[in-house]
């Protein structure tokens, strides 16, 4: 049986009569997306036809999801804001802290020592107020949601930016920043743009070599990573029907790769069968009497031109397999092609790793069409030439796969099973190497690839692909390879080629599991103690933030001008870090410590005048930062195009915040990095003119003028002092609303909160 039975039967009940009024209201068809969107509308925002792109709207989401390293300072705000009980289903997943190394027995083990106190505390928070708590080795975050609580036309939100991935059974789920989830489990509004949408209309079906991988790494290469900011992307057609379920959630999983707010697909027979296969028949059913409010209507797909704000079109039956990379995940090559690409631009092509698996790309489907090459490797005696890794993407998956027998044609290939973890594919990864600074290849079945991402090395090149293809190429152990046409030799001299990938979309006996890793919170958690150890490193209780004043805007120095990308792993790498994601100042050491200065070329060497203003002294972003706070000199930084793409991490946010940020200046934003910006009471500003980012002197004297008139729509002025006397001085703009621009009054988002639940 599902969990939350009630609030989903509660939702379908409503659904038909809501999705007519928001078509009289809107005086046309809707799409899917439109349908949930309306549908979940919070009272505060009271039915009518939102402007796409320009109107903030509230909305009701139906519940909560949080991984463990962004559960942590999320639970620590939610504790601040004077609630009993999560108002909403909410859950937290222990995925992110199991570090890769030796395989999943040892390493489980030692995660589940040295992370005790935050489990502890996890788990003890959630028992007490009400949410729901997987534990360490349950599985990741996205798979456990897709596999227990993903429901067709619900919506909702999780502290992670692969939250999308329970679009796969046509949902709105949106990847956000912890303060966002203490707004809905406080019993909050939730506040977002109303997105424009997006049209991928698919033809045909999949075959051969090619997955539904192929299909977000292709659109990847046609939006880029900034393509989707600001829009949900819908997918439809005959094609999207042909998909399984979990192919379906690879592509929405991925979607946070082109800046997505989210992608879905309409509910269809491959829904309905993974529902019932993962023991929730009862959804199904459900879902089954209002099926035609769950997919968009047929006008909108028979004319999408008319109803989404930009269409493609993929044949599926032409599609070809794709590797995208290195350092960016919208780098899309062919696989035809990747060979000469190769070679033109030099990568190694010595594949050193291939690793499947991850929230991307663990389903039974993806690891049975893998495993099949497995087999192949040894049938046709085959050495693989690469190391090899899988990771499970929950602990049923695991189990079935190993009662299947897919686990063991890994291992009879020389593969290694690790953990049911995010593992590699966030950095938790003790990588076997000779030299941590040597350019390599890898290849991964995962969604991000950004320089050092894996294992920290800037000279790894890190490939994208579907797990078929990432096992493929680990067996030839080349990147040149062309599994569709090349032919490899064996251990006896003989030329034998690779079969095209087989497996099913659900596992013939069903799903099996012992012990899932579930534990259900408290009925009533009023007497439960949560601990934090004053002296602790890894756990801080919050102080509230103080609010920012237009004197604190005068005099401001640089802290850093970020040259190129700068994502929210540059502003706060994980890795290592991870650590420390309950202790928001020890974190804080990790600030900006992965972006080049635009002065120097450097990571974390940037100009420091406190101690002389004609003479910079260097020192690292989190020391300098310290030391202008400490002086009582408020700092900001400036950054170009598409500024904290990547993880919906909110550390990215805070830390600057507690270092004395106030302002941070760029060309663009990703859309989850600039609410939490908001969130965290700071300016989240974009040049009105690009090319004032030139203007910028790493000696500059900086003011923010404007700030105590700031209205919605209403320009700020920044004004640079230059150290030769002259200056310079140039508007920037902010989409900060009424509602938003009073968090920064309050200091923060949380801070509003807590006022509004005293009364």
């Amino acid at each position: 049986m599902a969990f939350d039975l009630d609030m989903i039967k509660a939702v379908y009940e409503a659904l038909p009569k809501r999705v007519g009024e928001a078509k009289q209201a809107l005086g046309r068809p809707l799409t899917l997306t439109e349908k949930i969107l309306y549908t979940h509308l919070h009272p505060e925002s009271p039915l009518r036809n939102y402007s796409r792109g320009k109107d903030y709207v509230f909305f009701a989401p139906d519940r909560v999801a949080m991984q463990d390293a962004t559960a942590q300072m999320a639970l620590l705000q939610f504790m601040m804001a004077g609630r009993d009980k999560a108002a909403v289903p909410s859950t937290v997943h222990c995925d992110h802290l199991i570090q890769a190394e030796e395989g999943a027995a040892k390493d489980l083990a030692k995660a589940n020592d040295i992370n005790k106190e935050v489990y502890d505390f996890l788990s003890s928070v959630s028992n007490k107020y009400g949410i729901g708590f997987w534990k360490p080795g349950a599985g990741i975050i996205h798979q456990i949601v897709l596999e227990n609580y993903a429901f067709p036309g619900g919506m909702m939100i999780g502290t992670d930016s692969h939250t999308p991935n329970a679009g796969g059974l046509g949902m709105l789920a949106i990847g956000v920043g912890g303060a966002d989830a203490v707004d809905v489990m406080a019993g909050m509004p939730w506040e977002l743009k109303m997105p424009k949408v997006i049209g991928v209309k698919l033809t045909g079906k999949l075959n051969g070599w090619t997955s539904a991988k192929d299909v977000i790494l292709k659109v990847a290469g046609i939006l880029t990573v900034k393509g989707g900011t600001g829009a949900i992307v819908e997918y439809f057609g005959e094609g999207a029907e042909a998909l399984s379920c979990t192919g379906k959630g690879t592509i929405c999983n991925m979607g946070a790769e082109i800046g997505a707010t989210t992608s879905t697909f309409g509910y269809d027979e491959a829904m309905s069968r993974y529902l019932r296969a993962t023991e929730r028949a009862d959804v199904a059913e459900l879902a089954d009497q209002v099926k035609e409010h769950l997919t968009g209507d047929a006008a909108c797909y028979a004319n999408p031109e008319q109803y989404f704000d930009q269409v493609i079109e993929i044949d599926l039956n032409t599609l070809e397999p794709h590797i995208n990379g290195p350092y960016t995940p919208d780098l899309a090559w062919p696989l035809s092609k990747f060979a000469q690409a190769v070679k033109e631009n030099n990568y190694p092509q010595k594949l050193e790793v291939g690793l499947i698996g991850s929230c991307t790309n663990s389903s039974y489907e993806d690891l049975d069409r893998a495993a099949s090459l497995a087999r192949q490797a040894v049938a046709k005696n085959l050495k693989v030439k690469s190391e090899f890794t899988v990771t499970p993407g929950s602990e049923q998956i695991r189990y079935t796969v190993d009662r299947d027998g897919q686990l063991k044609d890994f291992e009879q290939m020389g593969g290694v099973v690790l953990a049911n973890a995010c593992g590699p594919c966030i950095g938790q990864w003790a990588r076997h190497t000779d030299d941590p600074n040597r350019a390599n290849s890898i290849i991964t079945s995962f969604n991000r690839n950004f320089s050092k991402r894996n294992d920290g090395n800037p000279q790894t090149r890190s490939f994208v692909a579907s797990p078929e293809i990432v096992t493929a190429m680990a067996i030839a152990g080349d990147l040149t390879f062309n599994p569709m046409t090349d032919k490899l030799i064996n251990e006896n001299g003989e030329e034998v080629m690779l079969d095209p990938p087989t497996g099913v979309e659900l596992p013939a006996k069903g799903f099996s599991v012992e012990d899932a890793g579930y534990e259900a919170p408290a009925t009533d958690g009023s007497g439960i103690e949560v601990k934090v150890d004053p002296n602790s490193d890894r756990l801080e209780l919050l102080t509230p933030f103080e609010p920012i004043t237009q004197e604190q805007l005068k005099g401001m120095r640089l802290l850093i001008k970020a040259k190129g990308k700068c994502t929210t792993d540059h502003i706060s790498m994980a890795g290592p870090w991870l650590k420390y994601r309950g202790h928001l100042d020890n974190i804080s050491n990790n600030c900006f410590i992965g972006a080049v200065n635009f002065f120097n070329g450097e990571m974390n060497k940037v100009a420091n005048y406190v101690d002389n203003a004609e003479e910079a002294e260097y020192l690292g972003v989190p020391d300098s930062a310290r030391k202008y706070k400490a002086a009582g000199i408020s700092t900001v930084v400036f950054g170009e195009e598409n500024y904290g793409e990547g993880s919906s991490r909110e550390h990215a946010a805070m830390e600057p915040r507690h270092l004395g940020v106030k302002a941070v200046v760029v060309k663009s934003f990703a859309r989850i990095h600039e609410t939490n910006l908001k969130k965290q009471g700071m300016l989240a500003l974009t040049f009105v003119n690009p090319d004032d980012y030139e203007k910028v002197r790493q000696d500059d004297k900086i003011d923010i003028l404007g700030f105590t008139e700031m209205a919605p729509d209403k320009n700020l002025t920044v004004k640079l002092h230059h150290k030769d006397g002259s200056s310079d001085e140039f508007e920037v703009a902010h989409t900060y609303n009424q509602a938003q621009i009073d968090w920064v009054s309050a200091g923060s988002a949380l801070n509003k909160i807590r006022q509004e639940l005293a009364g």
